[in-house]
């Protein structure tokens, strides 16, 4: 892996862990549903734009509008809608753990369907969950709440599951275009939801509004560009080890940025979540 590639890797990774942070300062101001229904609509805009700009049209086949709503739907609607919703109550830091799960999960989930897996990666896979849990039970303990944590396991488990469902769908070439409709698929869904739960009272507040902008523009538009070209310089098994990364950056970035105190006990199980996605990710990788 050249230094580019690295750099890339970490930004990506980087981008995606602070996700938490500024969605966390969002809720705190607005109505989690509205702030990603517009927040899908914008990004979804910006997508079809570069797409358009790069050539790409939306022309797709049967399967690649199944993928496109599936994924909408899990990734957009559930896997962030509940996210938001449940962050209103738990800390960033715990909800980026929770969501640090997804490798081990899609990874668990392929050995059930019948993935057959190195015993490095089952070894892993019971690292990370182990240090799941250990977080879990320490932020329990501290007052932690149990719904909003349930909300946040719903949320990563749907998008493990649409991750399975959708491997090989492509776009053909209009990768853009597919997120782009993705993001209007989420927004389209999440604003019925929005106008039946939700008072559309929004706190104006500076760092709501910086927070809303970032989290639309980097972790939505630009963690999405870095990767399409990281998975072309080094292939999507390879990219998806950076994601060793996340735990302990969206917990350091919540405790930088929002002062979220961190234990020894979330210190020992973030730890043990790296070693345990990076066991999973390298063993897939040599398979």
């Amino acid at each position: 892996m050249n230094w580019r590639a690295l750099m890339l890797g970490l930004l990506f990774a980087a981008a995606w862990s602070s996700a938490f942070t500024s969605a966390r300062i969002v809720v705190a101001d607005a109505p989690p549903f509205l702030a990603l229904t517009v927040r899908f609509l914008i990004s979804g805009l910006i997508a079809l734009g570069i797409g358009f700009a790069l050539g790409q049209r939306i022309r797709l086949d049967r399967r690649a509008w199944q993928g496109v709503i599936l994924f909408g739907l899990c990734q957009n609607a559930l896997y962030l809608g509940l996210n938001f919703e449940g962050m209103r109550t738990v800390e960033a830091s715990l909800a980026s753990v929770i969501a640090s799960m997804l490798p081990l999960i899609v990874a668990a989930l392929g050995r059930i369907t019948g993935e057959r897996l190195a015993p490095r990666a089952l070894a892993g896979l019971a690292a990370g969950f182990a240090g799941v849990l250990i977080i879990m039970a320490s932020r329990i303990g501290q007052g932690a709440d149990p719904f909003g944590m349930a909300l946040c396991l719903i949320g990563v488990f749907s998008l493990s599951v649409a991750t399975l469902l959708v491997r090989g769908v492509s776009g053909g070439g209009n990768l853009w275009i597919v997120v782009g409709l993705q993001m209007l698929v989420g927004s389209a869904a999440l604003l019925p939801v929005s106008l039946v739960l939700e008072t559309w009272h929004v706190n104006w507040t500076l760092p709501m509004v910086t927070a809303f902008i970032y989290t639309t523009l980097i972790p939505g538009v630009g963690a999405t560009m870095i990767w399409f070209v990281l998975v072309g310089m080094i292939g999507a098994t390879r990219a998806a080890t950076f994601h060793f990364l996340n735990p302990f950056l969206g917990v350091a970035t919540a405790a930088l940025i929002l002062g979220e105190r961190v234990g020894l006990r979330d210190v020992i199980g973030v730890v043990i979540i790296m070693a345990g996605i990076l066991a999973v990710q390298t063993a897939r990788q040599k398979g």
